[in-house]
């Protein structure tokens, strides 16, 4: 029989992506989104539940019709700018939320549980390869909910029985190769998207925030991971769950790092438009420099990003930029 796996945010960015992953893997996935950032129109590969996280019953009726073998939780609000004013809500909307869907699979036996974390968890920690086995010292209400979020997973694996393994991300970027699944934010907040609005005209100008970081041109270093070998990482991640092994944490990232004006430059040379940009001040909770030791993905789930070069990820994303035409707003 086909097993379900619960899929929440799985009308978002990188849910979307999963899902479709999910299914060639010849699983059925089941989104569950309230399309608060979510888009309809990226549920295309399984069946589709709306609700909130935070809603017991909604969650506890999707358990019980469709019974999934697994929880994949994608759902969580994610821009740093907004958790700096406002970290009230990254608390009640990541944690209380999370913790809601964490006592309803535990009660539904649902007991595999794969989390979406993050590189912010990390903070800011300058010139240091980051790994599982870093310090955490997050800057932001973002990088902490996310920290949180980890704790409530292992005290629940001590308490229940839950097993989950985290992924603590990078900065994801790029699109399906297919051109089926792109990045939609409203707003974006993301830099490639954003280039690319600009390449396009849609939008006048990019704004780099702050040229005075402590690296090599002034502007922050990311380490960027393509959505696809992302995705690639928690169908393994699953496959570990199935076999019976433990609560486990990994990193994913490519191991590169680049800066704001490197992917500008690569992103002006691979689609051949001018990008014009403008210099800000920088942005409160920004970390001048992220980039992942992933070691332990490769070595213990096989994992090998395949499509995580600069040029591959801002190919990707510019073509299903421009092939995908999805409106402004979700439907009521």
């Amino acid at each position: 029989m086909t097993k379900n796996v619960l899929v929440t945010g799985g009308a978002g960015y990188i849910g979307s992506h999963c899902c479709k992953a999910l299914q060639l893997a010849g699983y059925r996935p089941v989104t569950f989104d309230s399309l608060t950032t979510g888009w309809a129109q990226a549920v295309r590969y399984g069946p589709f539940e709306r609700g909130d996280l935070r809603d017991r019953a909604r969650l506890d009726e999707v358990f019980a019709r469709w019974r999934p073998e697994a929880v994949m939780h994608f759902a969580a609000l994610s821009q740093v700018g907004e958790a700096m004013r406002d970290p009230g809500r990254y608390w009640r909307d990541n944690v209380n939320a999370s913790l809601t869907l964490i006592e309803a699979a535990t009660a539904a036996g649902c007991l595999d549980f794969i989390f979406s974390s993050t590189c912010a968890t990390y903070g800011d920690q300058d010139g240091v390869l980051l790994d599982e086995d870093s310090p955490q010292s997050p800057i932001n209400a973002y990088g902490a909910s996310k920290r949180a979020i980890e704790d409530m997973l292992r005290d629940f694996g001590n308490a229940h029985g839950l097993r989950s393994v985290i992924f603590r991300y990078f900065n994801v970027a790029g699109a399906d190769p297919e051109a089926e699944c792109g990045e939609f934010h409203d707003p974006e907040t993301h830099l490639i998207p954003i280039i690319l609005e600009v390449a396009s005209g849609e939008r006048p100008t990019l704004t780099v925030f702050g040229e005075d970081y402590p690296t090599p041109d002034g502007t922050c270093i990311r380490d960027f991971v393509h959505v696809s070998d992302l995705v690639d990482a928690h169908l393994l991640g699953l496959k570990w769950l199935e076999a019976g092994r433990g609560n486990r944490i990994f990193c994913l990232g490519s191991g590169q790092g680049f800066s704001v004006r490197e992917v500008i430059e690569r992103a002006r040379r691979l689609t051949n438009r001018p990008i014009p940009v403008v210099v800000g001040p920088r942005r409160r909770g920004d970390a001048a420099k992220l980039v992942s030791g992933s070691a332990r993905a490769t070595a213990e789930l096989g994992w090998t990003p395949t499509r995580s070069s600069l040029e591959a990820m801002i190919t990707d994303a510019w073509r299903a930029y421009s092939s995908l035409d999805w409106p402004a707003a979700n439907p009521d």
